[in-house]
């Protein structure tokens, strides 16, 4: 779409030629003065046709041209501040205008962002007010074309933010731009077809883009999983031409120049590709299923913005990587799988893969002793029937974890609802003939697959599962998360890890 140049402009005003300027009035009692101020102020008329229409309960926003070019185009957008209002209007409003705009030949945006003290009750500070402004252009830039023929030349943007505090404005650009390199990544991946991302391109990718910030990485290939006994990853990599693969990140935070103590382990389910296997899935919309690697992009994601911000924390990222696929190798219903861990798996239904692999994650993470443990996955189609396509499942028996979660979840807008874990379910998933079933029938499906999941956690480690089979994959929810796979789980995370 565009190349953007994001700037932090002063307080005096200069328009170069092409330019749009946007400015928001709060919708209150005295708004028909602040508009007519807002006019005075900007050398514009504003018709009376224009001035009942913005003033409407159903009115949203004014566009005036200016024949001297200073600037070219005004747009004045209404605000309201009610039971609706979120963390995430003015991200989601900018990622909704800069798509909008794309066939416009402008070169200059300035976006006037409105004082911080009517909207605190929202943000827990300034610096992150300004910054959902910021996300909002870079998420509403975002685009994936790169295998078509024609492909539009970028062209340049140069957008002028001007806030109360510049000092603030300025760190929020930057805290933006890091957090978007990560969720930039996530969504190249997860918007990447599954015949040019296998596991081992997969792995590769990632290796490459995230030592470059100094992460350290290992890459188990398939001998050396099976070495380490990872029996569910080599199980459901068994059944394709393309083995599995199991990485190993390792980022170290410092505190004062000190090596941070927090250790936390982030997993992620990395099946580049599902078929459902055997129990092979409906041909309808099985193309999302290039995306059921998007909790292993999330965590690579994170841990590279994390590792350009410096994040006070240590952090070890762990992606088991397969592709389910249906051959004469493909695991079986009612085949029994020896885990890492030395317990054993029932294989009751194919299509239920990804737990199968992240139990030898889980494992492995809990071998390393972190102090807590977040696993991401595209897990269960049961979630999103619970839970609709914008909220991600959220399962621990740890309350302050769960609090804090969801309290960056709601601060994000990447939100998470918390679901039950009590020992009850266990008895979905038992087995006759193995430690537990990979499946737990009907009812309650996303809760079975986190009590399958609990299986394979120390329970002296605080963990948090999140079922995010509904936010990874593009909906109509948001104006960013329409067209492409959305990168969920980015935003919340760094959230969540930066309040440590």
């Amino acid at each position: 779409m565009f190349n953007l140049t994001i700037t932090q402009s002063s307080k005096k005003i200069y328009y170069k030629p092409l330019s749009v300027c946007i400015r928001y009035l709060i919708d209150e009692k005295k708004i028909d003065k602040s508009l007519n101020n807002l006019a005075s102020v900007l050398g514009v008329k504003i018709t009376e046709l224009q001035g009942k229409t913005f003033l409407a309960k159903s009115g949203t926003e004014i566009i005036v041209h200016k024949p001297d070019g200073k600037p070219d185009e005004i747009i004045i957008s209404k605000v309201k501040i009610d039971d609706s209002f979120s963390p995430d209007y003015f991200r989601n409003h900018l990622a909704g205008l800069i798509p909008s705009m794309q066939n416009e030949l402008l070169k200059n945006l300035h976006i006037f962002i409105p004082k911080y003290e009517s909207f605190k009750k929202y943000f827990y500070n300034e610096e992150y007010f300004y910054q959902t402004f910021i996300e909002g252009v870079l998420l509403g830039n975002y685009s994936f074309d790169y295998y078509k023929a024609e492909k539009q030349a970028l062209k340049n943007l140069a957008i002028n933010f001007y806030a109360e505090n510049n000092k603030k404005l300025n760190s929020a650009i930057n805290n933006a731009r890091i957090i978007y390199e990560g969720i930039k990544f996530t969504k190249d991946l997860q918007n990447e077809p599954a015949e040019k991302l296998t596991p081992a391109v997969l792995s590769n990718r990632i290796s490459a883009e995230l030592k470059k910030a100094g992460v350290k990485i290992k890459i188990f290939n398939e001998t050396e999983i099976q070495k380490r006994k990872m029996g569910g990853v080599m199980a459901v990599g068994k059944g394709s031409a393309n083995p599995p693969r199991f990485l190993v990140l390792e980022y170290s935070g410092t505190i004062k120049n000190k090596k941070a103590k927090k250790k936390i382990a982030l997993v992620g389910k990395g099946v580049t590709f599902d078929s459902g296997g055997i129990s092979i899935k409906p041909a309808a919309d099985m193309w999302e299923m290039k995306a059921d690697m998007s909790g292993a992009a999330v965590v690579a994601g994170t841990i590279l913005s994390a590792a350009k911000a410096k994040l006070p924390v240590n952090l070890l990222g762990l992606i088991p990587t397969v592709e389910n696929m249906v051959s004469g190798n493909s695991m079986r219903p009612g085949d029994i799988i020896i885990t890492a861990s030395g317990k054993s798996i029932e294989v009751d239904n194919t299509d239920a893969e990804g737990r199968i692999i992240l139990a030898d994650a889980l494992d492995y993470a809990s071998k390393q002793k972190p102090d807590a443990i977040i696993d991401l996955a595209t897990l269960t189609g049961a979630c999103v029937v619970a839970l609709g396509e914008f909220v991600a499942g959220l399962f621990t028996k740890n309350d302050s974890f769960a609090e804090n979660l969801y309290s960056s979840g709601i601060s994000t807008h990447e939100r998470v609802w918390r679901l039950p874990l009590w020992d009850d379910y266990n008895m979905l998933n038992k087995s006759e003939v193995a430690d537990v079933k990979n499946l737990g029938g009907r009812w309650g499906g996303a809760i079975s697959a986190a009590k399958f999941l609990e299986n394979f956690v120390d329970k002296k480690i605080p963990w948090a599962h999140l079922d995010i089979a509904g936010p990874a994959i593009a909906h109509n929810y948001n104006n960013y998360t329409k067209k492409f796979m959305t990168g969920f789980g980015v935003r919340l995370l760094i959230d969540y890890l930066s309040k440590l």
